[in-house]
């Protein structure tokens, strides 16, 4: 196969397919577009990085076992645990208090309020048996309890990972036009799809990229891309975003010498009033976020990384001293390695979309090439699962694009044209 495939947002989800559709076609013939001057500057490259398994409901089920497989078997294959801090992990519900052990806050869900992820853990609650963290502050009277099963659960440095996709794709071959932004689709004299113009966002430069299949996986700007690029389109595409600050911290109590127990997920509530959830990592780092918003302006894309907010970053580092930390009557021993904000793309109905849209939705565009030949497709909105299943999302998205048979069904995760009008109205 030697179509061209243009991929609109070389996230983690772009960086996932151009991975795997460049195992079965010319590498040559896929092409990258990202618009911001940084790469991996939204969620791709500030999220958490937490991976699991299990915790999916019946639409996602599938999708979220291949990817937690394929995490593992990408990671033994190519060394991950040293090139992106691949490493199982353990995770647990912390309360503070009696009070907090007792609290119905977390029961919340996760993509509406901005609450815990750990609220989709299967109900399976162990004993810690001497696997509790030594990074966590303990406190008298708080309760710890495991969630989630033995190896069904893992963690990863996203940057990282985003960086070796990239790597190996550009190191096949795969073209990555950066920075520079879709602007609108070339078609033939019978309306059929044959290019895609881009704008290279620092000299204005234009440039035509042959393209007779397209997919739109640009995150939280994937409703944008859309209309630009299709805007006698009747479809929107209902992509939002949930906006989340976070830290990457260092502590004395989190070292090389004790990453051979592997790494802790640990979820829990906090006084300033959100649910904390913090990642140790491989290389001393501890990742601390879980205050989110569904109401902060989503900025221009080739704005490159968002400018966060004192207030919520000042609420992360007092929540991190009080529970990473010594408290707030000791001196602060936590160093602050970096602070972000990123947009994680949700749609309403808590789900992504991994679909082929059809011809006839295309507006100004009346046709693809038939078969695998051509074709559009919308792959984002996987919400705070994004690192999850983007290893699950690449392999299905691939096959669905080159017209092989798919590893799983994903037909729960197709574009609904009755659900997105609802939601948008």
């Amino acid at each position: 196969m030697s179509s061209q495939t243009v991929i609109l947002g070389a996230g983690i989800i772009g960086v996932s397919t151009a991975y795997y559709l460049s195992q079965h076609q010319d590498p040559s013939s896929v092409h990258l577009v990202e618009s911001s001057p940084e790469l991996f500057s939204s969620a791709s490259g500030y999220a958490g990085g937490f991976l699991a398994k299990d915790w999916f409901g019946p639409a996602l089920a599938a999708l979220g076992a291949l990817s937690f497989d394929e995490h593992r078997r990408l990671a033994e294959e190519h060394a991950g645990n040293e090139k992106w801090g691949y490493s199982s992990a353990t995770c647990v519900s912390y309360a503070a208090s009696a009070a907090a052990r007792d609290s119905t806050k977390r029961g919340d869900d996760w993509l509406r309020d901005g609450t815990s992820r750990a609220d989709a853990a299967p109900v399976i609650v162990d004993s810690l048996s001497g696997k509790a963290p030594l990074w966590l502050r303990r406190l008298e009277g708080d309760h710890m309890e495991l969630i989630g099963d033995e190896g069904t659960t893992a963690q990863v440095d996203p940057l990282l990972l985003c960086q070796f996709l990239l790597q190996e794709c550009t190191k096949r071959g795969v073209k990555l036009h950066h920075p520079t932004k879709p602007v609108s689709v070339s078609t033939s004299e019978n309306g059929e799809l044959v290019g895609v113009r881009i704008v290279d966002t620092q000299t204005s430069a234009e440039t035509e990229l042959p393209c007779s299949r397209l997919i739109l996986s640009a995150g939280s700007w994937t409703g944008q891309v859309f209309e630009t690029l299709f805007p006698k389109s009747p479809l929107q595409i209902p992509i939002r975003s949930l906006a989340g600050h976070s830290l990457v911290l260092k502590s004395p109590r989190w070292h090389a010498g004790l990453e051979s127990n592997g790494c802790h997920a640990i979820f829990t509530t906090h006084n300033e009033g959100f649910c904390p959830e913090m990642f140790s990592r491989l290389g001393g780092h501890i990742y601390f976020a879980g205050l989110n918003s569904s109401t902060l302006p989503l900025p221009d894309a080739t704005e490159g990384k968002a400018a966060t907010y004192s207030e919520s970053l000042m609420q992360l580092r007092n929540a991190a001293k009080d529970i990473v930390g010594l408290g707030e009557e000791a001196e602060n021993d936590l160093e602050i390695v970096r602070e972000g904000l990123c947009f994680r793309p949700v749609t309403p109905w808590g789900t992504p979309i991994v679909s082929r849209i059809p011809d006839e939705d295309l507006g100004s565009v009346t046709t693809t090439r038939p078969g695998a030949e051509g074709r559009v497709f919308v792959a984002a909105g996987h919400g705070p699962w994004g690192i999850a299943m983007s290893l699950g999302t690449g392999i299905v998205l691939a096959e669905m694009v080159q017209g092989r048979k798919l590893s799983v069904d994903v037909g729960g995760l197709a574009y609904d044209v009755g659900k997105a009008r609802l939601y948008s109205n």
